[in-house]
This record gives structure tokens, C-alpha cells and sequence, in this order.
């Protein structure tokens, strides 16, 4: 596999960890703190040497990622899978949207950049961050015309620190958008390039667990 391959690999794998832990904490009210940790800490990998370095540089950091893009492609069928996938396509769709607005990238990146007080003294899965960076995705991300349907347990969403979790990570999804698109990405990749997509998942998840 081509570094350029495994590089759109991890980014996509960055997107779908992202919209399974949304799903997760949607659903349960919480989500694996390391998971959790990754997806945040890579908001502020603003000059990663590689698209690994942008999740911690270890595969381990992105394995949830990996396993689960490998799933939910591979078309199980869960009601989990259906969620995750629409969740990344929104993503995905939202990121070309932010592209186009360079004003509204460098309102997060200013505002990301801000928050690495926060995050260098609290801790990245802090609540002080969780809620800086939901906030963030509220005046920015949220006020366009597409907005990301999060389906789960209406009790848990009405909670505050749920519903800043699930912002965060929306955030943090879009930020995994970006690296794809930079990597060479593209949505009809996900439609006619799936199975090879399953595959390097898979592969690449297997070496995780070596």
C-alpha cells in the first residue's frame, strides 16, 4: 500500500472514529476517552510531519477508526452503520461547503489556536475544552443551511455536556475532512473505490492489533 493510499486511509479513518463516537455518546451518553482524545487532540495538529501524526503517529491511536470505516463500509446493515455513514457523508459535505469560505476557516483556525491554553492545561477530553471547541462549531459549522441531524436518546442530547460532546467531535470530523480532501480524497471514491477502501482498512487495523 502507497503512503499516499494509507494517508486517505487514516483521514477517512479520522472521520468515521468521529461520527462513530457522536454516535456512541448520542446514543449511551459516553464514548472510549482514548477514542475521544484522538479525534480532539487532532485539531491542533496544525503541521503534522505525516496524516498519521495527525492522530498521535501510532496506529493505535486511529484503530477505532479503522475497524469501523471497514464496517460500515463493508454495508452490515446495523442501524449504527447507517448512522455512522450519514454522519461522514454530512461531514465530508460540510468540509467542501467551509472550503469555500475562507473568512469562516480563519475564525476556527484563530479560535482552535486560542484554545491550546486550554488544552495544554486542562487536558484535551477536559470539559472547559469539549466546551470551547462545541462552541466553536456553533458560530461557525452550525450556521450553515446543511446541518447534521444527530439521532439518539433525546434525554442525553437535551444535556449540555452531551450536546457540547457531540459538537466537539463534529468539529473534530471536519477537521479529518480537510486532511482527506488535502490527501487526494474524494466522495465517489467511497461509492466506486469501496471494497479497495475495506480492504486497506482492514489491513491497516490488523497491523494496529499486531
Amino acid at each position: 500500500m502507497s503512503q499516499a493510499s494509507s494517508d486517505k486511509v487514516f483521514a477517512l479513518a479520522g472521520i468515521f472514529q468521529a461520527a462513530n463516537l457522536v454516535h456512541q455518546v448520542a446514543t449511551q451518553g459516553e464514548c472510549p476517552e482514548e477514542a475521544l482524545e484522538t479525534c480532539v487532540r487532532s485539531l491542533f495538529a496544525t503541521d503534522p510531519a505525516s496524516a498519521l501524526d495527525v492522530y498521535g503517529g501510532e496506529l493505535a491511536d486511529i484503530q477505532n477508526g479503522l475497524s469501523v470505516l471497514a464496517s460500515v463500509l463493508s454495508r452490515t446493515g446495523s442501524q449504527r452503520d447507517a448512522n455512522v455513514l450519514r454522519y461522514a457523508l454530512n461531514l465530508i459535505q460540510l468540509e467542501s461547503m467551509l472550503n469555500r469560505r475562507s473568512d469562516m476557516l480563519d475564525v476556527i483556525g484563530s479560535r482552535i489556536d486560542q484554545a491550546r491554553h486550554t488544552a495544554s492545561h486542562f487536558g484535551y477530553t477536559h470539559s472547559n475544552l469539549i466546551s470551547n471547541l462545541a462552541s466553536i462549531y456553533s458560530d461557525t459549522i452550525s450556521t450553515f443551511n446543511l446541518r447534521i441531524q444527530v439521532t439518539g436518546n433525546p434525554t442525553l442530547l437535551q444535556q449540555d455536556e452531551i450536546a457540547n460532546k457531540v459538537r466537539a467531535l463534529l468539529l473534530a470530523g471536519i477537521r479529518s475532512a480537510v486532511l482527506w480532501r488535502q490527501t487526494g480524497g474524494r466522495r465517489w471514491q467511497l461509492i466506486f473505490s469501496r471494497g479497495k477502501v475495506v480492504r486497506q482498512a482492514k489491513a491497516l487495523a490488523s497491523k494496529a492489533n499486531a
